[in-house]
C-alpha cells in the first residue's frame, strides 16, 4: 500500500512517514510540502492513498483535495488539527470526497504519536483495501432481506424513536441523508458517530445549518423531543431514560470504560431497545469494526425495525456486515433510501 504524505510541516512529514513505514505492508511513496507539489507527485508516483494536511499555505488542503478528486481520484485521508476551524474544514472535505480524517493532537513541540498512529494506520489500511474488500467479501451467514423502493413491508407499530450508528464514512453519509428529512419529522433521532473530542460540536452545528429540523449535541438530562436529532458528544456515552410513556431523557456518562468506543453505538441502541421495545428503530451505517451489532440485535429481539446500509454505498462495510451476519437486519438499503425508510416507517404525511 503506497502512501503519499502531504504536509507543510517537516516534522509532521517525518512523523507520519515513520509511522507508515513501520508497517510491513505499507510504503511511503513520497512526501510533499504543498498542494501544488502534491498534485505533481500524485501524477508521477500514483500512490494508493494520500494523507493530506488541512491547513497549508498557498493551495490549502481543501483546494488540493478538490483538485485530486477531479484529476486523480483516489482515497484521501485528511490530517486535521482539533481546532473548531480545522474541524469545520474537515467536514467540508468529507463532503468533497475525502475518505476519512485523522486528528493530530499536537503542541508546537510535540505530537501524541501513540494516539495518532493506531488511528492513522487503521484508516490508511481501510482506504487502500475498501474497494478490494468489497469485491472479495464473503456473503453473510444469514442473508438479510433486501428492500427495493417499490416494496412495502407491513409495519405493525410505528417507531417512536430512531437510534443511528456510524463510524468511518459516517460524517459524509449523515451530511447526505439528514438534510433530506422534513422539518416536521415525528420522531427524534439519536446519533452515535465515532469522533474525537472537539469534533462533535462543530459537526452538530454544521448539520444544523444543512437540515430544516434541529440538530444539536446532546446534553445530560435533556428532554427528548420529536423532530430533533441529538449527536452524542465525543468521550461520553449516550443512553435514554423513560420515566413515563410521554417523557424520555438523555443521559450522558463518561465513567463506563468497558467499551472499545466512547460513545458506544451498542450502549445507545441497547438502552433504546430496553426503553422502547418494539417502538424502537435502529439504523447502522458505514464504519470499521462491529460496534452496533449487539445494539441492533437488541432492537431486533424486542421487535423493533432494523435497517442497514448496503455494501455498495458504504465507505467501509464492516459494521453493517457484522449485523447482517447475525441476521438482525430486517431491511438493507442504499444510503440514499435511508430517509425514505424513516418516513415510511413513521407513516409521515406532509402537512398541507
Amino acid at each position: 500500500m503506497r502512501v503519499l504524505v502531504v504536509d507543510d510541516s517537516a516534522f509532521m512529514r517525518t512523523a507520519l512517514s515513520r509511522m507508515i513505514a513501520s508497517e510491513s505492508d505499507f510504503e511511503v511513496a513520497g512526501t510533499a510540502a504543498s498542494g501544488s507539489e502534491a498534485l505533481t507527485k500524485i501524477a508521477a508516483l500514483d500512490p494508493d492513498v494520500v494523507t493530506l494536511d488541512v491547513e497549508m499555505p498557498g493551495r490549502n488542503g481543501l483546494e488540493t483535495l478538490r483538485a485530486i478528486m477531479t484529476r486523480f481520484p483516489r482515497p484521501v485521508i485528511m490530517v486535521s488539527a482539533t481546532t473548531e476551524k480545522d474541524a469545520e474544514t474537515t467536514f467540508i472535505a468529507l463532503s468533497a470526497g475525502a475518505f476519512d480524517y485523522v486528528p493530530k493532537q499536537m503542541s508546537p513541540t510535540s505530537l501524541e504519536i501513540s494516539h495518532i498512529r493506531a488511528d492513522l494506520i487503521a484508516k490508511i489500511r481501510a482506504a487502500a483495501l475498501s474497494r478490494q474488500s468489497q469485491l472479495q467479501a464473503a456473503p453473510p451467514k444469514k442473508s438479510p432481506r433486501s428492500f427495493s423502493p417499490g416494496s412495502r413491508d407491513v409495519v405493525t407499530t410505528l417507531p417512536a424513536i430512531v437510534a443511528l450508528g456510524a463510524s468511518t464514512g459516517g460524517p459524509k453519509a449523515l451530511q447526505e441523508i439528514l438534510p433530506l428529512l422534513p422539518r416536521d419529522l415525528s420522531v427524534p433521532i439519536l446519533i452515535v458517530q465515532h469522533m474525537p473530542p472537539g469534533f462533535t460540536a462543530p459537526f452538530a452545528r454544521r448539520l444544523n445549518t444543512l437540515c430544516s429540523f434541529t440538530v444539536r449535541e446532546a446534553t445530560h438530562h435533556e428532554l427528548v423531543r420529536p423532530g430533533v436529532a441529538y449527536i452524542a458528544p465525543a468521550g461520553m456515552h449516550l443512553t435514554v431514560e423513560r420515566p413515563s410513556s410521554t417523557q424520555t431523557l438523555l443521559c450522558l456518562d463518561s465513567q463506563r470504560s468497558d467499551f472499545l468506543h466512547i460513545p458506544s453505538i451498542d450502549l445507545l441502541m441497547k438502552s433504546v431497545a430496553d426503553a422502547f421495545k418494539n417502538l424502537a428503530m435502529g439504523i447502522i451505517l458505514t464504519g470499521m469494526g462491529s460496534d452496533g451489532a449487539a445494539g441492533m440485535s437488541a432492537i431486533h429481539s424486542h421487535g423493533g425495525l432494523t435497517i442497514g446500509q448496503d455494501e455498495e454505498t458504504c465507505v467501509v462495510y464492516s459494521m453493517p456486515r457484522a449485523c447482517a451476519e447475525l441476521g438482525v437486519l430486517k431491511r438493507v438499503v442504499p444510503l440514499s433510501l435511508i430517509p425514505a425508510q424513516i418516513l415510511q416507517a413513521t407513516q409521515y404525511r406532509k402537512r398541507a
